[in-house]
Order: structure tokens, then sequence, then C-alpha cells
């Protein structure tokens, strides 16, 4: 009667254990007390059940004791891997006096649960035995939602050595981008059908460290064909890109208004966005002179002379014809334009904003370089500043930061666009002919601080600009936003820590020495940044295996 006894007396420890187990989440995170006990009992039983006969009565005896075990190790909720989170918990509280959330910045603590939040506090409310529930305490650091960046070219499947997906997702963690949707450009072969795609999700599965989504490319093949485009988009894309000017891809066609006009029905019907890469050839007044050949194309002023702002604007008035059907009660109504990386502050985005005010579905988006450079202080020969459509003078900049701030321009975007150093031409320093692209994804979050600081940017502009409607445009709904329900996408950063982008300062993008950023000293530093509740990233370090997901939109 001894052991059963005893046994009783285990199986009721066993069931409070468990429960401290359960709070806790980790084996050995119980309370002291609670483990001595446990122990204690479990050695009296052990004993208990040696001392009784062999045979049917000790294994009836030892049966409690095997079934206790069952209910004291709880299977159905395992751990996070140590190789997917640096973090090994799943139910945990993140706490900082600067929480960035719909509502506002507040002081207190966010409740993660299995990748979700399931609660937010304000200090004074909040309450937990850190015994039993872990807390990270980051002090004085901005706790806001990752960073969504919606215009990425990660080059993933075909030209992975361009920057493909480990490293572009490394890079994207380590500056608190926790979601990308990756172009459908740069890669080999180009996304513009359900086939493409497939190869694009099976290139980045197992390969990410931060969540990827993807455009499907609006071609001309599919433009005028309904059905290829509707299997595109049941595929899973989340929208579709086009180019209204040659893409330097050669299976990426550029598409016309006519093709636009075309693909706006279907659009409608699926309700996703179209992305629209907006400029125009137009005839330039007269042929650039040039002075003695390759000088003169070392100059970043003749470049500019190639990509005039009426490029845009030509592009932009095409467009907002189209737009009119986007409104309520018109052909395309559903459908939404969105123009990519605008650079014309003047005429393009007053065009815009007129569509705006009209009721049309429209967007646009600016990004950083456009933000932290000027035309007139790019040095001859240096290609790592070439991009289209170009970087502006320094009052172009300036109405670029009043429209952000206005909220005529709705968002921000990297416009990550990588190549090998050797198409960057960097030695020559010949614009006309060098690759264009700034990269620039492990930098946005600071640089956008930066350079935003003496305009009085806050935190929550910035989790507007780069988390919110980032994720109302791909359909995200559960990113976007530190709230009860969404995903634990979260970065966490010092605003006031100055850095050296040098060669001494750990850059996960694939080549440093094409990015225009390098040798900038910048302030914002990304401590640790979580993805569905896995700390990928702290302070230099990732996760060892790379357990993000590509998205699909079902």
């Amino acid at each position: 009667m001894c052991a059963w006894y005893w046994l009783v007396i285990f199986i009721h420890v066993t069931k409070y254990y468990n429960q401290e187990l359960k709070n806790s989440k980790q084996k050995f995170g119980v309370s002291i007390k609670w483990r001595a006990l446990y122990i204690l009992v479990w050695r009296r039983v052990a004993r208990e059940v040696r001392n009784m006969e062999s045979g049917k009565r000790g294994f009836l005896a030892l049966l409690p004791l095997l079934l206790s075990f069952l209910f004291y190790f709880d299977f159905s909720k395992k751990l996070p891997s140590s190789d997917c989170s640096l973090l090994p918990h799943n139910h945990y509280w993140i706490a900082s006096k600067r929480i960035v959330t719909p509502n506002g910045t507040i002081s207190g603590a966010v409740e993660i649960k299995q990748g979700r939040i399931i609660s937010i506090v304000a200090e004074e409310n909040w309450h937990v035995n850190s015994r039993s529930t872990a807390v990270v305490n980051y002090g004085e650091a901005v706790v806001m939602p990752g960073f969504i960046d919606v215009h990425a070219h990660l080059d993933d499947p075909g030209r992975a050595e361009w920057e493909g997906f480990p490293s572009g997702t490394k890079a994207a963690a380590a500056g608190g981008v926790t979601t990308l949707v990756d172009m459908p450009l740069n890669s080999a072969p180009s996304t513009v059908s359900e086939e493409t795609l497939k190869l694009k999700v099976d290139a980045a599965e197992g390969r990410v460290y931060v969540d990827v989504g993807f455009w499907g490319g609006l071609v001309p093949e599919n433009a005028e064909n309904a059905s290829s485009l509707e299997r595109l988009l049941n595929a899973g894309v989340l929208g579709l890109k086009s180019f209204m000017v040659p893409s330097g891809i050669n299976d990426f066609p550029m598409t016309t208004s006519s093709h636009i006009k075309e693909a706006l029905p279907t659009l409608a019907r699926y309700k996703r966005p179209l992305l629209v890469h907006a400029e125009v050839e137009v005839n330039l007044d007269g042929k650039l002179e040039m002075e003695d050949g390759v000088d003169n194309a070392r100059s970043y002023s003749t470049y500019l002379k190639t990509r005039p702002a009426s490029m845009e604007e030509a592009a932009i008035n095409q467009l907002i014809t189209l737009s009119k059907d986007t409104r309520a009660g018109g052909s395309a109504e559903g459908a939404h334009l969105h123009i990519v990386h605008l650079s014309d502050a003047r005429t393009s985005l007053n065009l815009i904003k007129e569509a705006k005010q009209r009721g049309d579905s429209i967007t646009v988006e600016t990004c950083p370089h456009y933000l932290a450079f000027a035309a007139e202080d790019i040095p001859d020969g240096d290609t790592r500043f070439k991009c289209a459509p170009p970087i502006r003078d320094a009052a172009n900049k300036e109405k670029l930061w009043d429209a952000l701030l206005d909220g005529d321009i709705d968002m921000l975007s990297s416009d990550h666009s990588p190549a090998v150093p050797e198409l960057k031409l960097l030695n020559e320093g010949d614009f006309l002919k060098a690759w264009g692209g700034v990269s620039s994804l492990q930098f946005v979050l600071p640089a956008t601080w930066t350079y935003g600081r003496k305009y009085g940017i806050t935190f929550e502009q910035l989790a507007s600009w780069w988390s919110e409607k980032p994720a109302k445009l791909a359909g995200l709904t559960t990113k976007g936003a530190i709230a009860v329900g969404n995903q634990a996408d979260i970065v966490v950063w010092e605003p006031d820590v100055e850095f050296n982008l040098d060669n001494d300062y750990p850059v996960h993008i694939k080549h440093p020495s094409i990015s225009a950023y390098m040798g900038s000293r910048l302030a914002g530093k990304v401590l640790s940044t979580f993805v569905r509740g896995n700390l990928v990233y702290k302070e230099g370090n990732h996760t060892s295996q790379a357990c993000a997901l590509p998205i699909l939109h079902r």
C-alpha cells in the first residue's frame, strides 16, 4: 500500500509540475521548489516499487508511474527549434519603454505565444511572474512592427550570384525587415507564369530567414491572355508588376498602357494590385554632348539627362487615364494601381495627388536613396548611385520629404537591386553603361531614420511607411502592426546609436562594395528581429537554420 500511496502523491505533484511546465515552456524553467518536490517524490516512488514483489503486481504498480510520465511530458506543444530561434520559448513577453502600436507609443509589454501576439499591456497594468513566463526586457530600445519591403530583387533562382534568398533575407533580418515581396525580374526565368512562380517558390523553401511573398510579372504575353493571367494569380502571387519602359531583362518585355488596360478587369476580380515602373521613353532635345567620350560618361549629370523627369510625367499621365476605371462604379472597380520608386516630386507627384482627390484607387512609394542623396553630390564615376528613375537634385529631394510627411507619398520601399560588381563598372565609372540599381536592403531602417531626423519624423510615421501601408498593399492582413492576433513580426532597435558603414561593419548583402550607403555614418542600430515569434537575428547573429516561409495568396 505504501507504493500506491506514494504514486497518488506523485501524480498530484506531477499535475502541478506540468502546469508550471506549460507556463514556462521549457523543461527546466519551473521554479526550484517544484523541481525539488518532484525529484523527492519520484525517488521515493522508485524505491517503493523496487521493494515490491516482482511479476504482475510489480507491473501494475509501475503502470501508474508510466502513465504519470506521459502526463508529465506535454507532447502537444513543442518548443521552437533552437535552429529556428535564438530564444528558446514559444510563450514570452517583450517589454520596453517604447512600444509602437496603432494607438501610439506606449511603455509596457507585448505577450507572444506560438508566433502570435496575444496581448498588449501598458506598464501600469502589467503583472507577470517572470519565473513562470519568460520576459525579454529591452529597456529604452524601440519595439515596433517589423519592416515590410514590397520592392526587392533577390535574383533567385538563376542569378543567385547577384544576391540570392539566403544572403538577401539575412541582410533583411539584420536591418529589421521581417517580410519581403520579391520582384518578378532579375531572376532567371522571370516570374511571369504559374510554372515560373513554382520555380521561385521552390528556390525559397528552406532558404529564407524572413518571410517572402512574390509579385508576378505583367508582360504582353499574359496581358493579352486572360486565362494565362488568371493561372498566375491563382498560383498565389500577391499582385503584378509591369514596366512601361524596357526593363533590361530579355524575358521581361515592357507593357504599354493598352496592355495595362486589358489586365485591369482581371486584377479587379482578384482584388490585387498592379505595381508599375512609371517611365516612358521620350524624345530628348538633341544628342548628349560627349566630351572625350568616356570622360563625359563618368559625370552623373550626363546620365541624369538621359532620364529626365518628363519620362515619369508622361508615364503617369497615361496611367491616370486608366486609373479612373478603378473608381467606385468603374469598369475596373476593385483593381488598384501602385506607382513604384517615384523620383520626380514636381509634376508627376501633382498628377498622382489629383487622381487620388478624384477617387482613383492609386498609391505611390519612394525609396530612401531618393531621400538621402542629391544629384549634385554624386562623385564622378561613382556608379553605385546609378538607378532608374535617377536620383534628382537637392530641391527635388526636399519636395519628396514634404510629400512623404504630408501623406501624398504613401509608403517607402528599398528597391534593393543588386548585381555582381563587374556589372557596376566601378573601375571605369561609366554611368551610361553600368548596371543600374541601388543595393540597400540592410540599411533602409537606419537610412530612413538618419536622414529623416532633421524633419522630425516619428516612430509612428516609420511604422506607417514601412509596415502598415505596405502590408495593406500586399494583402498581408496579419502583418504590419503590433496588434492582438497579428503575427509576431517585430524589430527592436536603438535610435540614438550611431555606426560607420565601413569594412569592419557586419554587412550581409552579397556584394557590400556596390552599395551607395557604404562609407556613410548612420543612426539606428537593430538589436533583434522576430519573425512569427522566432528570434531570427540578435546583435550580429542569425539563426543557424532558415525557417521563415514563402507567402502565397490563398
